[in-house]
């Protein structure tokens, strides 16, 4: 039975800093390159949704059997991430769902578990998504290297794209960064020490451990995705496992930057969008260890090009103006008390419309045929009563009916606040934010898309629901 990659899917978010910004903050050095920001209301979970549902595009949701998560940057801490991305995905309820956090190697480790519930005929197909968004302390190495991402593999037997043809993997105890739970940023102790004695040791080791497993050599492969400390470390690495430039595929760290557990499966969907039938991939995560992979293309692979992937999501962007804004979508300074009133949070009203807050489900009625959001009872159009098909509205377009903007009675890091009503395709209007924009392009009649994103944290608990924004790749 050949077990494999069957479909991937990524996500960057639109807004980038320049490292030169950072440099005018600090009065250093400038440096070459930018880095992805999540915008104010993204987190790791509506990234891993976004790459989630790139990774999903013509497969049947339903059919997801298994959905992992790994993150070190969880948005809770006692509380699973991958349950509500099935539900923000409207995946079926008897699936088994589970979060595996609090290491670099959290995406490799999902892989794994993933790989042997399809080999013991648990699941047919497994769901792996890694994301992260995670803050890094001001004037610091950090700040120049964390970006934000996510990425997504469905693993599965039938139709492979991505044979997996091995694994050799390796543990360490080795303390190179770590977060306690009171901790806001990682810490890390001295560079070179963490780097010489960790990366630099268990990246090599577990690439000889895997090629001497099956017999074969770094060269032996087309491309070779690894992860990266930083943009010099990777370049030693590639020296020490003496590759070829052509083989070394880009660690998106001028672009995207590091993501730390989401990065390798970054750049595994960057490799794979350019991947041919027949190449063979060695694919190496770091963490506590390290994972490795033997990976081979097959033809299955031109089927599944039409993605957003990395490529797409890289052309859509726009530059984060000034650090201070960053500092606003953060959160990272006490600001000047608003007088405004406070946002409301209901746990209670969240579960009773948790089919259209979180699954993104309208109603159809059954007796006219018009399309409703948010759903009820009553038609309407029709006034017919509990006569409706729930229909799911997330992968909708639809066009920008109309919009205003609130600069003064509404509390949002990234002012004006902007509320829109998009007619969907199909029918249906959808009242709700729009993100992810540019005030001043803003028109009636623009294509947009729906996105699940975070409205506010009020009751210290995060409310989540789908907002709107303009299409980024048509």
């Amino acid at each position: 039975m050949s077990v494999g990659i069957v479909s991937y899917g990524a996500y960057v978010p639109i807004y980038r800093m320049s490292q030169e910004t950072i440099s005018q903050v600090w009065g250093t050095r400038g440096g070459k390159g930018e880095k992805a920001i999540g915008n104010w209301d993204e987190d790791s979970l509506t990234m891993a949704v976004e790459a989630c549902i790139d990774c999903l595009s013509g497969y049947d949701r339903k059919s997801v059997d298994w959905l992992y998560m790994g993150t070190t940057s969880p948005v809770y801490l006692e509380k699973q991430s991958a349950s509500m991305i099935a539900k923000a995905l409207d995946l079926r309820k008897d699936i088994v769902t589970a979060d595996i956090t609090n290491s670099l190697r959290a995406g490799t480790s999902s892989l794994r578990a993933a790989i042997d519930a399809v080999k013991a005929g648990s699941a047919q197909h497994c769901l792996v998504t890694v994301s992260e968004c995670q803050a890094a302390p001001p004037n610091s190495a950090f700040e120049r290297l964390f970006g934000d991402g996510a990425a997504a593999l469905m693993i599965g037997d039938k139709d492979v794209a991505v044979e997996i043809e091995g694994s050799y993997g390796i543990t360490s105890d080795f303390l190179d960064i770590w977060r306690n739970p009171r901790d806001t940023y990682p810490q890390m102790w001295e560079e070179r020490f963490v780097v010489e004695h960790g990366y630099l040791e268990r990246m090599p080791e577990v690439v000889s451990g895997l090629c001497q497993k099956y017999s074969v050599t770094p060269k032996d492969f087309n491309k070779v995705v690894y992860y990266g400390f930083d943009a010099r470390r990777h370049g030693e690495l590639s020296k020490m496992l003496r590759l070829d430039p052509g083989q070394v595929q880009d660690p998106l760290l001028s672009s995207v930057g590091n993501t730390r557990a989401a990065s390798a499966f970054m750049m595994l969907v960057a490799a794979l969008e350019e991947a041919k039938p027949g190449d063979r991939i060695l694919f190496v995560g770091y963490g506590d260890g390290a994972d490795a992979f033997m990976l081979k293309v097959t033809d299955q692979i031109e089927k599944i090009r039409n993605r957003r992937g990395i490529r797409k999501h890289l052309e859509s962007k726009m530059m984060m103006p000034f650090y201070g804004k960053y500092l606003r979508f953060r959160d990272m300074m006490e600001w000047e008390q608003n007088r405004i009133a406070r946002a409301y949070g209901s746990l209670t009203m969240a579960w009773r419309d948790r089919e259209w807050v979180f699954a993104c489900k309208g109603q159809k009625c059954r007796n006219c045929g018009n399309i409703e959001f948010p759903m009820q009872r009553i038609c309407a159009y029709c006034q017919a009563k509990d006569n409706f098909e729930e229909i799911n509205l997330s992968e909708k377009r639809g066009t920008l009916f109309t919009y205003s903007m609130d600069a003064l009675t509404t509390v949002t890091p990234d002012p004006p606040n902007v509320l829109a009503v998009v007619d969907l395709e199909g029918g249906g209007r959808f009242y709700t934010t729009v993100t992810d924009r540019d005030t001043g392009s803003l028109s009636a009649g623009m294509p947009m898309e729906l996105t699940f994103r975070r409205v506010h944290d009020e009751q210290r608990y995060h409310n989540y629901f789908w907002k709107c924004r303009p299409i980024r790749v048509q």
